[in-house]
């Protein structure tokens, strides 16, 4: 059964920060999926995933590696490249990735990188780096916040684990949050942290909050495109589902992806915190 009734790519009006803030405003849900490359871009964007990010999960999914940081601005660029090239109407987001924005300068740079040679419309930061995200903002380039776990992160936490379980780190996410979208982000990530606390921050904020493992009150979903696919590496995380199991194709399994986020059928409580 088809899931989705796409238009012709020509018709369809590629979608703006705007167009994703009154999707929030209606109540919408906001469907993401990580991409990597044309092939991918084009099958997503024909279903109608609303939102792409090429993500420094790509570090993990096709080179191998055993975390992010050894993806390059330059890597991150060339897959950008190849994502924006086979899109037409979804909204495509990137990762400056480890280290890419340690000062205000190095991220203007490499974001001007990811915008001007990739094509990207959005750039994503972890933690909350208030004068970067000021900076970059100043500038006119959109930010897209990631808070909870940060994985570019994962050599001083040890492991990957739930945040914000905790008061004190929960009312930290929750200033920070509030903080980012002040310093003016257009969108937020929550990653691993509890459907509550997700649910409150979404609440809080006017920008759409994005949820990896944060439960189905976000005001969408983002999930890494192999982990939904089965074809990951590594163990696929609890907050994941893999979709093709009894899907007919790769194309079907993002269609149901895509409907169950936007009838808030997916995440359900197995796939939250």
């Amino acid at each position: 059964m088809t899931l989705y009734n796409s238009p012709p790519a020509p018709l369809r009006k590629a979608l703006s920060i705007l167009d994703l803030a009154a999707m929030k405003q209606a109540g919408e849900k906001i469907s993401c999926l990580t991409a990597y490359d044309a092939s991918f871009s084009a099958v997503l964007d024909k279903v109608g995933i609303d939102v792409m990010l090429v993500g420094d999960s790509l570090g993990m999914v096709i080179q191998g590696a055993i975390s992010t940081i050894p993806v390059t601005i330059e890597q991150i660029v060339y897959h950008c490249r190849c994502v924006t090239q086979a899109k037409h109407r979804a909204f495509v987001m990137a990762d400056l990735p480890f280290l890419s924005y340690a000062t205000p300068t190095m991220a203007i740079e490499n974001a001007a990188k990811l915008m001007q040679l990739g094509g990207v419309q959005m750039v994503k930061i972890e933690g909350s780096h208030l004068e970067t995200i000021r900076t970059l903002v100043k500038y006119g380039v959109p930010v897209c916040g990631h808070l909870g776990l940060l994985p570019q992160c994962i050599n001083q936490l040890g492991s990957y684990q739930v945040r914000g379980r905790e008061p004190l780190e929960a009312d930290k996410i929750i200033s920070d949050a509030q903080k980012l979208e002040q310093a003016g982000i257009g969108l937020l990530v929550l990653e691993c942290v509890p459907a509550s606390l997700a649910k409150k921050i979404s609440l809080l904020l006017k920008i759409p909050v994005i949820g990896i493992g944060a439960g189905v009150d976000c005001d969408g979903q983002v999930l890494v495109l192999y982990d939904m696919l089965g074809i990951s590496l590594g163990k696929r995380p609890r907050f994941s589902k893999n979709f093709m199991q009894g899907a007919e194709s790769i194309e079907d399994a993002v269609a149901r992806y895509q409907h169950q986020v936007k009838t808030g059928v997916f995440p359900s409580e197995e796939h939250s915190y």
